[in-house]
C-alpha cells in the first residue's frame, strides 16, 4: 500500500499491484539533470524533478511547466498512522549553534518569527565564502544572540527558540 497526494488533489491509497501495473504502462526516458520525458496513453509529458524530500515525503517536481508537490506515504507510514502515531518529520527545534566560526553578515529572521525546515536565517561568512544557514526544524524564535557584524565561534549560540 501506498498513499499518494498531487498537489491540493485528495489522497488515494494504491496497492503494491497498481503502483506496479501503472509503471509497466510508462516508458520514460532520463534526458539528465533530474529531467525525464515520459510517455503514457500517447502522450508525452516532461517532468523536472527539482527536491526529493526523504524526512517530509514530499517531490517538488514541474510537469509540463506546472510546479507541484507530491506527498507519499509508505505501507509502514499507514499502519502507523492506524495506531494513532505521528510519523510527520517535523521537528521542533530549542537551539542554533555556528556550525563554523564567522562573521554574521545578515539576518533573514528577528526575534517573534516562526520558522519551518529550510527556511533561511542568517549568512554567515567564514573563509570569504558566504554560508546560508538553514532552520533544521520548526519552532518560534525568541532570542537571537549575535547582532548583524559580530564575529562567532563555533558551537556558539545564535538562535533561541520557544
Amino acid at each position: 500500500m501506498i498513499k499518494i497526494q498531487v498537489g491540493n488533489q485528495e489522497s488515494k491509497v494504491f496497492t503494491e499491484e497498481q503502483v506496479n501495473q501503472f509503471t509497466k504502462e510508462l516508458d520514460v526516458i532520463d534526458l539528465g539533470s533530474n529531467i525525464y520525458s515520459v510517455l503514457h496513453n500517447h502522450k508525452s509529458h516532461e517532468i523536472s524533478i527539482s527536491k526529493i524530500e526523504l524526512e517530509t515525503r514530499t517531490i517538488s517536481l514541474t510537469i509540463d511547466g506546472v510546479a507541484t508537490q507530491v506527498k507519499y506515504s509508505t505501507k509502514i507510514d499507514l499502519l502507523l498512522e492506524q495506531m494513532g502515531i505521528d510519523t510527520s518529520a517535523s521537528s521542533k527545534i530549542s537551539i542554533l549553534k555556528a556550525p563554523m566560526p564567522g562573521l554574521v553578515v545578515d539576518w533573514f529572521v528577528k526575534e517573534g518569527d516562526s520558522v519551518q525546515a529550510g527556511d533561511k536565517l542568517l549568512i554567515l561568512e567564514a573563509m570569504k565564502m558566504e554560508n546560508v544557514i538553514k532552520s533544521a526544524g520548526e519552532g518560534t524564535i525568541k532570542k537571537i544572540h549575535p547582532q548583524k557584524g559580530v564575529a562567532v565561534e563555533k558551537n556558539q549560540l545564535l538562535i533561541e527558540f520557544n
